[in-house]
């Protein structure tokens, strides 16, 4: 059995899997797959992960673009690019200065750790790496399971404001929850399989952006008004 990617001390309530599950066909009905996440490679995603930090996707391909066309897009080019020159190439995503530290701290310790070698790092287990991935700084619980998710295939779920937003609204987790516990709910009624929470966080992400994350939600057109409790 796969640990869970949050604290085993974490026993929020267990939901009956027909609702989680018949959300995600509701959702996947709504707007079918999002083939998530747009990169033509791990490395991108490894990239996208860190650079979306706070800022739209649409930043992130206009840094992403900068790295490639300057030819420096590759761990080991870019671990040896200077601070000062790739702030200016991820300029488009924001907090340039931070990020730019962001990146270099996760490649020292993937070359540190996994000699630059994406095989080498993918093949640690789940927890100990996401572990690994948490101690780096700069990269918090959704910038590293994403990494584990997306780029390295790994079935752990992936919690984003959206989702937050979306299983608070509905009443399936306590206003309080954290991330860990968000995370529980979907890994503790879903079978453990990567596809499934790769399209289902992407839905999530749909329905958070286009219905639930607006200033006032538009509950009364949302494919989940159904679900909705009160």
């Amino acid at each position: 059995m796969v640990e869970h990617g949050a604290d085993d001390k974490i026993s929020p309530k267990i939901y009956p899997l027909p609702i989680i599950y018949h959300i995600y066909l509701t959702l996947y009905k709504a707007f079918g797959p999002q083939h998530w996440w747009p990169a033509e490679s791990p490395f991108e995603v490894i990239m996208g992960a860190i650079l979306t930090q706070n800022t739209a996707w649409v930043n992130v391909e206009k840094a992403l673009t900068n790295l490639k066309e300057a030819k420096i897009f590759n761990p080991q080019s870019l671990y040896q690019t200077d601070l000062e020159t790739l702030s200016l190439l991820i300029r488009p995503a924001g907090y340039y200065n931070q990020k730019a530290r962001k990146i270099n701290n996760f490649l020292h310790f993937f070359f540190s750790s996994y000699r630059g070698e994406l095989s080498c790092m993918w093949q640690e287990s789940l927890k100990i790496l996401r572990d690994k991935m948490l101690k780096v700084r700069g990269i918090g619980e959704e910038t590293a399971d994403s990494i584990l998710l997306y780029a390295g295939g790994k079935p752990i779920f992936v919690v984003d404001a959206y989702t937050m937003r979306v299983v608070k609204r509905h009443q399936l987790v306590e206003e309080k929850a954290y991330y860990g516990e968000v995370q529980q709910l979907f890994m503790r009624n879903l079978p453990r399989i990567t596809e499934l929470y790769n399209e289902y966080h992407a839905l999530l992400v749909r329905i958070g952006k286009e219905f639930c994350g607006k200033r006032e939600p538009l509950c009364q057109l949302c494919p989940l008004r159904g679900y909705l409790k009160g």
